[in-house]
């Protein structure tokens, strides 16, 4: 399983509970190993709201409020719904920061045979960091673990900003 490193995990949390704010995520391709990951991070009860693994449309529309069109015409991966993802997560967990993570983590006909991920991280209502990953490991476990490692590296980066 995934941990987070000592010195990320700290700058992490010191730097939501410096702040006193907190986090919640919604992730479909991570299948929940960042929640797990960021629940490693000591005292993680002060600054993790939660988190919400979402693999479909209907569950991605029900609880994150994807928009359901765009959603369907793109087997749910996209920006559009990473961000979607990532600011509706907030208002579910009553978080001041939320990550949304979609894609794939094998190839995959309607990925057009290729493994890749798309993020967003929102703080205060509105997107504040986005992108689409590419890894560079072939086994799906790991490339789960390479996009868990590749938003922990982003997070810590925009928090501290």
């Amino acid at each position: 399983m995934y941990r987070v490193e000592n010195t990320q995990g700290e700058k992490i949390r010191n730097g939501l509970l410096s702040k006193g704010k907190t986090i919640a995520v919604a992730e479909s391709v991570t299948a929940g190993l960042l929640q797990y990951a960021l629940s490693t991070i000591p005292d993680a009860s002060k600054f993790l709201q939660g988190g919400i693994t979402a693999f479909n449309v209907a569950q991605k529309y029900k609880h994150l409020r994807v928009e359901p069109l765009h959603a369907l015409s793109v087997n749910c991966v996209s920006g559009k719904v990473a961000e979607e993802m990532a600011l509706h997560c907030c208002e579910l967990f009553s978080s001041d920061w939320g990550v949304g993570i979609t894609g794939y983590a094998s190839p995959a006909p309607e990925s057009g045979n290729k493994s890749f991920a798309y993020f967003a991280i929102a703080f205060g209502g509105r997107i504040v960091e986005k992108g689409k990953l590419s890894p560079k490991k072939k086994d799906p476990p790991a490339i789960q673990q390479e996009y868990v490692s590749a938003i922990l590296s982003r997070l810590e980066k925009v928090i501290k900003r």
